[in-house]
């Protein structure tokens, strides 16, 4: 039986894994062979009132061993341990940090130490990066050529900062990664339709932008207020970091839209959890990839 998510068109971008702790993932990275990846849903925790169930957020005011709990379900389905996870620290900045064995664990089973980090990447096997969302971007990249990764966080702040570039240009700098080889993936957030923005944040978006993609980006209603597409964006910001048509993955899923499944901000404000976006390169044995 599946999660009842309505999908915006029929493109077959995501698997729904529906298991006790339900999560989405994409076939393309599955194909890879070499990632462990999903994205959570509100569904199959423990969390209870406006945070039920599965709230993924030690900041909203949740109990602390609830969302352990549901951090320790979660990691369980998608088959990595809490111990192995590390932690944003979001605050609709641009920056991307590099995930290095001294960081596993934190943010989750550890204190972090760092701040204003809404986007990480590594290559070290078995560490599993982990974002945070209640309508923001999530984007996804993965290099199968050079075994690197990078989860980054982009909310309008982000999309305008091309922080999924800058992932891009971070994991060529510090892992050899050729942007032609990466796979790159928007994931569930709000759709153009749910999102409204003013006019200030349109300037800055034409700031960001080529003319010519405006009319695709965004469109003003009669009120004055505008309807903001940032998958669309991001995807642009994907092709104009290098990375191929063919290997990227556009989402078709609005966490409002989908707010009783997923959580999302323009729903319900601030009394709401929040999902996560994880992934893993898988650790390697004699035998392959576990």
């Amino acid at each position: 039986m599946g999660l009842g998510l309505k999908y915006k068109d029929e493109r077959h971008v995501f698997d729904e894994a529906c298991g006790g702790t339900p999560y989405l993932k994409y076939p393309m990275f599955e194909k890879t062979g070499i990632v462990r990846h999903g994205f959570s849903t509100r569904l199959g925790g423990v969390s209870e009132g406006c945070y039920a169930s599965l709230n993924l957020s030690f900041d909203r005011g949740d109990r602390e061993e609830a969302v352990r709990e549901n951090f320790r379900r979660i990691g369980e389905a998608i088959g990595v341990r809490c111990e192995d996870m590390v932690l944003s620290r979001q605050t609709h900045t641009t920056n991307v940090r590099v995930v290095t064995e001294d960081d596993r664990g934190k943010g989750i089973v550890r204190e972090r130490d760092y701040t204003d980090v809404d986007g990480l990447v590594t290559d070290v096997p078995g560490i599993c990066l982990v974002t945070s969302y209640a309508d923001c971007v999530p984007l996804y990249f993965v290099d199968p050529v050079k075994k690197a990764i990078g989860l980054s966080h982009s909310g309008w702040r982000g999309t305008v900062g091309k922080i999924g570039k800058k992932t891009v240009e971070l994991m060529a700098e510090r892992f050899g990664s050729d942007p032609g080889d990466i796979l790159a993936a928007v994931g569930p957030s709000v759709c153009m339709d749910c999102y409204e923005v003013s006019g200030d944040v349109i300037e800055r978006v034409k700031e960001a932008f080529a003319e010519p993609l405006w009319d695709q980006l965004f469109y003003r209603k009669p009120d004055g207020k505008y309807q903001l597409d940032l998958w669309k964006a991001n995807e642009c910001i994907f092709r104009e970091a290098g990375i191929s048509e063919e290997h990227i993955a556009v989402t078709n899923v609005c966490t409002h839209c989908n707010s009783d499944i997923l959580y999302s901000h323009r729903a319900a404000g601030d009394q709401r959890g929040n999902l996560c976006a994880f992934l893993a390169l898988k650790q390697t044995t004699g035998g392959g990839s576990k």
